[in-house]
């Protein structure tokens, strides 16, 4: 590029939990999905809801505000379910993390990216790569690897083998649950916002100029 430097960005998907708003690198994000109904697993702990069959597979639900340390939040038409990809000791877990809301696909300069404090924060630094900002906001950048533990993946292993059996016998819903904001749920010639999760319920989650597409 003539005349300037070409800037390193990372995409991030950014959500809010309660006041504080937390992003997760956009590769690790699959969909995502409008609340539904979360079958409960017995003698897990709090943080973890349960599991939701998500086109005939089991996938866990985590609410992060109990994973983080937060007070349980209520449930509201925001509320949504973001499908993501974590790895831990070379396996990958498919995850459902419970969040407030998405807010939009952001472009933060890796040069602005601030390492995580060591004080003055509730939440465990370990799991956070840094601290990006917008518009005089600090957002939460998480290493969603380091979110969950080994003790996590043998626990969602076992949910598996106890529930995808019961499963395999039910048809699965041809769609999941649609969040308000998507193209199935608004009216006749209603545009979405710009910076909201438009066509992603159920599909792929791409972006462009701050706005999901869905593949």
């Amino acid at each position: 590029m003539t005349g300037g430097t070409m800037r390193e960005t990372t995409q991030c998907l950014s959500f809010t939990l309660g006041e504080e708003i937390f992003s997760l690198e956009i590769t690790r994000v699959r969909e995502v999905l409008d609340y539904t109904i979360i079958t409960r697993v017995p003698r897990t702990p709090s943080y973890l809801l349960g599991v939701i069959n998500l086109r005939g597979g089991v996938v866990p639900v985590v609410d992060l505000r109990l994973k983080f340390g937060m007070p349980s939040g209520d449930v509201t038409m925001n509320t949504c379910i973001i499908i993501v990809e974590a790895m831990v000791d070379g396996d990958m877990l498919i995850l459902g993390l419970l969040a407030d809301s998405v807010r939009e696909v952001l472009d933060l300069d890796r040069e602005n990216i601030k390492p995580a404090p060591r004080i003055g924060t509730k939440l465990d630094t370990g799991f956070i790569t840094g601290l990006g900002c917008q518009n005089d906001r600090f957002i939460i950048i998480l290493d969603i690897d380091r979110v969950f533990t080994t003790d996590d993946l043998d626990m969602v292993q076992g949910i598996r083998d106890t529930t995808e059996t019961a499963w395999s016998v039910q048809p699965a819903a041809e769609n999941p649950a649609q969040h308000p904001a998507c193209a199935g749920s608004r009216p006749a010639g209603v545009k979405p916002d710009k910076g909201k999760h438009d066509g992603s319920c159920g599909r792929n989650v791409e972006s462009r100029d701050g706005e999901f597409e869905s593949s």
